[in-house]
Order: C-alpha cells, then sequence, then structure tokens
C-alpha cells in the first residue's frame, strides 16, 4: 500500500517552507539594497531635480512625492530622512519586502473593500503628508 498524500498546506508550514520565505525575504532586501545605493550614486552624479509631473506643472505634491528621496536617503544611510520624505513609501516597501514571511497572505485574505480602504487610507495620509512637509496650505 502506498502512504496517504500530505496535505500541500502541511508542506508550506514546515521548516523548508520558513528557510525558502527567509531566503526570499533576503533576497528582496539585497535588491532593494542595491537599487537604493544605485539610485542614490546617480543623483549624487546627476540631481535631475523635481520627478514628479503634478509637482513640476502645478507646484502641488502627489501621494507618491518624496518616494524617490526615501531610496536616496536609504541609499546613502539616512533613516530617518528617508521616513521623513513619505513615511507610507518606507510602509509599502517594507510590506513588500517582508510580505513571504506571511503579510502578503494576510493581504490577501482581506476583502477587496478592505483592501481598497487600506489603500485610500494611505494614499490620503501620504498626501497630508506631502502637503505639510513642503508647505503647500489646504486653503
Amino acid at each position: 500500500m502506498t502512504a496517504p498524500l500530505r496535505p500541500v498546506r502541511a508542506a508550506r508550514t514546515g521548516p523548508v517552507a520558513r528557510r525558502t520565505a527567509l531566503a526570499r525575504t533576503a533576497w528582496r532586501c539585497a535588491l532593494a539594497a542595491g537599487a537604493a545605493l544605485a539610485v542614490a550614486a546617480l543623483h549624487d552624479t546627476h540631481d535631475p531635480g523635481v520627478l514628479c509631473p503634478l509637482r513640476r506643472l502645478t507646484g502641488i505634491p502627489c501621494p507618491a512625492c518624496g518616494s524617490t528621496t526615501v531610496f536616496v536617503e536609504a541609499g546613502h544611510g539616512h533613516w530617518a530622512a528617508a521616513v521623513a520624505a513619505n513615511p507610507v513609501t518606507v510602509l509599502a516597501v517594507l510590506a513588500l519586502l517582508t510580505a513571504p514571511l506571511g503579510g502578503g497572505a494576510r493581504w490577501w485574505a482581506l476583502s477587496p473593500r478592505q483592501r481598497g480602504t487600506l489603500i485610500g487610507t494611505g494614499l490620503a495620509v501620504a498626501w497630508f503628508w506631502q502637503l505639510n512637509r513642503l508647505g503647500v496650505g489646504l486653503s
């Protein structure tokens, strides 16, 4: 007689799966660190100025403004300045980097409405942060 097949879920929760998740996370972190170092070096040699088309044309920042600055500051090792540039981007990058450790499964377990609410709230917080950081009045 053959042994019964184990469920697929049991194979994903063992020590091999944990090592695989840690390896994926380490790989993602290494790639992000390399990208941050490259962006910082590129910025040191050639500062393109404001990259956001909305901010360049209207002077009003978008919710993603400061995201490039996050990578430049992280590449220089200035962690507080990176967080100050756009904390929502920092949180989003950390969530993406650590997704193999279980956060990705928790994200997809949320309903589409819950995910949309979280994304919308994050964009609103990021936009108000940028308006305040860059001194753009809401009146």
